[in-house]
């Protein structure tokens, strides 16, 4: 094949396959931000510590008990989202008629105080997970070679993030979760129980930032830094693509992902800036997000 604007076809469609792989990541996590934010109203700092607890207990569960990455997959969003609800139930519950910036404050001292537990009990430096026997190795496909494994993180995230989408905007449920931000009294009257449903919908953002941890801890080392790293883009994907915006988080975090990784190929340097000067151009233009309602 020959080359595509001077840049090998084996380069751009690698940094492609990279750059869907970090949007995967990024809709999910911003997908979780959304569903708290736009449902509950709180602006949820703690979700990348919560990613990164995600990623550990995958890691615990193989290294201390045995159990891979399929059990992974399934334990840790429970487990994690399970310490979300007991945060939902003891701290912010108290929050949800106050100002966004007391549920900011209190989830980032929050995410401090999880990030150096952990970083005094395991250390600054990654620690390896292996990938799954069933999911190793590659594929080639005549332009290039992908990872079996990658590929399967960027459909697993496809099929969450559209099935979180449908649940919430075609279902009955979702229609009490959004009837009940709206108007919790009426929706009260009919008989759902609010705070429940408000609890278990935090817990559930929670755990869907768990899961995307321990589909990330084979690619990139299990650190208790990896949210951090991580907290700051999806926030900028989440503002770009509307706060509060289900499908506009997934649509976003795929789109800048792929922006991303062609940045990585015609422009290096801008790689690490380029979501950030992209934010500030929608926000110029549109500050309620590119799907967002003006509020």
């Amino acid at each position: 094949m020959p080359d595509i604007f001077g840049i090998p076809p084996q380069a751009l469609f690698g940094q492609l396959l990279l750059g869907l792989i970090n949007g995967a990541f990024y809709a999910q996590l911003s997908l979780g931000l959304a569903i708290i934010f736009g449902l509950l109203n709180i602006i949820n700092f703690t979700h990348g510590a919560q990613y990164m607890m995600g990623a550990f207990v995958a890691w615990m569960l193989l290294n201390w008990l045995g159990l891979g990455y399929w059990w992974a997959l399934l334990v840790a969003p429970v487990v994690v989202g399970a310490f979300g609800i007991l945060i939902e139930r003891t701290m912010l519950r108290h929050l949800y008629k106050l100002d966004h910036l007391y549920g900011l404050l209190l989830t980032f001292g929050i995410a401090l105080i999880v990030q150096g537990l952990f970083r005094d009990q395991f250390g600054s430096t990654g620690l390896p997970y292996r990938i799954p026997a069933e999911l190793r190795g590659g594929t080639d496909l005549g332009f290039m070679f992908m990872p079996n494994y990658r590929g399967w993180v960027v459909v697993v995230s496809l099929v969450v993030c559209f099935g979180t989408w449908f649940v919430i905007e075609k279902t009955k449920l979702g229609s009490y979760l959004r009837a009940a931000t709206e108007n919790p009294a009426l929706v009260q009257s009919f008989g759902v129980n609010v705070p429940r449903m408000v609890m278990l919908t935090y817990g559930f953002g929670v755990g869907l930032a768990a899961f995307t941890g321990v589909l990330a801890a084979p690619i990139y080392q299990v650190s208790p830094l990896m949210g951090a790293d991580i907290i700051i883009v999806v926030f900028a994907v989440v503002v770009i693509g509307g706060m509060g915006s289900i499908l506009g988080s997934i649509l976003t975090g795929f789109g800048l992902g792929i922006v991303e990784g062609l940045t990585k190929v015609f422009y290096p340097e801008a790689s690490s800036t380029v979501i950030f000067v992209v934010m500030v151009i929608v926000l110029l233009i549109k500050p309620a997000g590119l799907f967002g309602r003006a509020r």
